[in-house]
C-alpha cells in the first residue's frame, strides 16, 4: 500500500477517535476541507508543516501520524 494512503488512513483513524468531522479538523489545522479529504484518501502529499498542524489539531505528536506506517 502506498505510504500516502497509509498516512491518510491513520489521519482518518485519529480524527474519528477525536470525534471530529473533516470540516472541524480542517478548520482547526488551517487547511481546506478538500485538501484534508485528499490527504485522507492518499491523493495528497502534504508537507511536514501541514502534517504538524494536523497533528496539533488532533492533539497528538507528529510521530503518532506515522505510528503504523
Amino acid at each position: 500500500m502506498d505510504v500516502r494512503r497509509q498516512l491518510g488512513i491513520r489521519i482518518k483513524e485519529l480524527r474519528e477517535i477525536a470525534s471530529l468531522s473533516q470540516e472541524e479538523l480542517a478548520h482547526r489545522s488551517s487547511v481546506h476541507v478538500t485538501y484534508l479529504s485528499g490527504m485522507e484518501n492518499g491523493k495528497r502529499n502534504p508537507s511536514l508543516l501541514v502534517l504538524n498542524r494536523v497533528a496539533t489539531a488532533l492533539n497528538v505528536k507528529l510521530g503518532e501520524l506515522f505510528g503504523r506506517i
